[in-house]
């Protein structure tokens, strides 16, 4: 094919015709040698945007086709099609009809900075009342101050922001929620720009805070009548109080991971009466490492997610009790466990009891597994456990250099003021757990006597560091086995935080009970450990285990059930 001519003169540009015709329609060959005047016109600029070839495409998009014509006797420049810009998927509204239009309280801003983006395609109205009760919670260094901060930050980047032309957004027609990068959102921010003149009952105080948002959900009930204006607070007695003036009011939802504490993965599937015969026929088995593996395809594979644990316990037949390995399209591989109920695999003097602490155990003594959750009721053993397989692999088989310790300090009644003493003191009476499980650690050694035991205690002792949470931030733990005991009580942002300081070679296992929550504004579906379990289900280096049984002694037992 040949080359099209170079331009006659300097710094001109070749023209539209020149390196599109080739790509064109083939004409005839003679008219292929001429060239519109018009188009050798001498730029003294690049523009790299041909505004009369753009013409023509949508020219061409919106007539009807025609025959391909010569190249000569065509007067606008052949040009092809030119790509559309690409745009973001747009999702299916899951409202129907005009969207809402939600009215947020302040505590919603503090507890999630992120709120104004998490309503979809509806809009975002804050009372002016809620701007300056945000400035009043900015100072200090608290994780509401922190979100107070963060959510000034994210209004002035929107409130501030310019078009492509350089003009201002009008905050009275709404500002884009998705300018600033956050394409989930699809509605409007609306500030409160005039004073509402709202009358409510005269029971309610005027000049209180929450009963002038009140005054503004209700003005704007009035003012637009045809869509649903809807209070959003994490305030129970709010939204009470709404409700009684009947003004529609919700709590703030998009931070619970689970609806229901029920639906939370347990990690422990139990397999059908039939599964010898429904995957017997395909299933290919071999032996490595002493553990027996079983490639398995069926209607079962889709349910399982990797290291969640499989058994099948049937009357007159020896069980079943293994791991999923790998899932790869539809086979799927379990692996059969180590028996860690008998003396000889006992973990620091420790044997599991039941099911589910077999199953942990493979859990806490696997080199691969980095992240571990360990769930359930007081008097399961989870602490022991834990214990028990991070100083067998400190101390024995030297895999961790040491044990790191930590919880949250939340007290379960009233606060007894200063502890005195370094960190590892002030951290001690919020440690009673730990010192228990340590002294029935220290009693399973009855070979050595009482020098020997005490000998041993101080050397486990020299293993555990106990670290406060709030000196966590920028710390890295290199070859550490990390147990974090009480993770109930922890935000999902601090959950975050403390399982990215983990380095090379560490091993975190968070311990909690989701029945005991005593962080405020924590429930069950919206606490850190039941976030973490839920992101890391399936990932081939983590695993989870709900502990069903308890073990401690069966007063704990009978009280865990009926009190």
């Amino acid at each position: 094919m040949p080359l099209p001519k170079p331009p006659s003169k300097k710094g001109d540009l070749l023209a539209a015709t020149a390196f599109e015709a080739q790509a064109g329609p083939k004409g005839d060959k003679r008219a292929l040698k001429t060239r519109p005047s018009a188009d050798a016109t001498p730029h003294s600029t690049l523009d790299l945007f041909d505004e009369r070839a753009a013409q023509a495409a949508a020219a061409a998009k919106a007539a009807p086709a025609a025959p391909a014509a010569p190249a000569a006797a065509v007067a606008v420049p052949q040009t092809r099609p030119a790509a559309p810009e690409p745009r973001p998927r747009s999702r299916k509204p899951r409202h129907e009809g005009p969207p809402k239009l939600f009215v947020l309280d302040t505590n919603v801003l503090m507890h999630d900075p992120m709120s104004l983006f998490r309503f979809e395609e509806h809009d975002v109205f804050l009372p002016m009342i809620t701007l300056e009760e945000l400035d009043n919670h900015k100072k200090g260094m608290s994780e509401v101050a922190r979100n107070a901060r963060q959510v000034s930050r994210e209004l002035d980047a929107l409130a501030s922001f310019h078009d492509k032309h350089g003009v201002a957004t009008d905050p009275t027609a709404g500002i884009e929620l998705a300018k600033t990068g956050h394409r989930e959102a699809g509605g409007k921010l609306f500030f409160q720009t005039t004073l509402l003149d709202v009358k409510l009952p005269e029971g309610l105080p005027q000049g209180k805070a929450d009963n002038q948002i009140l005054g503004v959900v209700k003005s704007l009930r009035s003012a637009h009548a045809d869509r649903d204006v809807v209070l959003v607070s994490k305030d129970i007695n709010m939204r009470v109080k709404a409700r009684a003036l009947g003004l529609p009011a919700e709590d703030y939802f998009n931070d619970k991971t689970l609806e229901d504490g029920d639906l939370l993965y347990t990690g422990v599937l139990a397999l059908p009466a039939d599964f010898w015969e429904r995957h017997g026929k395909t299933m290919e088995s071999w032996s490595q490492g002493g553990h027996t593996f079983y490639r398995i395809s069926g209607p079962l594979v889709p349910s399982l997610l990797i290291n969640q644990f499989v058994y099948l316990e049937s009357p007159g037949a020896t069980p079943l009790y293994a791991r999923v390995t790998e899932i790869t399209g539809k086979t799927a591989v379990l692996k059969t466990l180590r028996d860690y109920a008998h003396a000889k695999n006992a973990v620091w003097g420790v044997t599991a009891r039941n099911r589910e602490q077999n199953f942990a155990l493979n859990l806490l003594m696997d080199p691969e597994c980095d992240f571990v959750t360990l769930a359930g009721t007081a008097g399961t053993g989870k602490t022991l456990m834990t214990l028990a397989a991070g100083l067998s692999q400190v101390m024995d088989e030297r895999r961790y250099t040491e044990i790191i310790v930590t919880r949250v300090t939340v007290p379960v009644g009233e606060d007894i003021g200063f502890l005195p003493g370094d960190e590892q003191e002030k951290m001690g009476p919020w440690m009673g757990a730990l010192d228990d499980n340590l002294e029935v650690l220290a009693k399973s050694d009855s070979s050595a006597g009482e020098w020997g035991r005490a000998a041993t205690n101080d050397l486990v002792r020299s293993k555990i560091k106990i670290k406060s949470l709030n000196f966590m931030r920028g710390r890295t733990f290199l070859n550490k086995f990390v147990l974090i005991d009480e993770a109930q009580n922890l935000t999902p942002k601090q959950m975050k935080t403390l399982i990215t300081r983990a380095g090379p070679g560490t091993k975190i296992v968070c311990l909690g009970n989701l029945a005991q929550i005593d962080t405020p504004y924590l429930t069950e579906g919206s606490s850190g450990l039941t976030y973490a379990v839920d992101r890391f289900k399936g990932w081939p280096h983590g695993g989870h285990v709900t502990l069903a049984r308890g073990e401690r002694s069966r007063l704990a037992d009978f009280a865990s059930e009926v009190l």
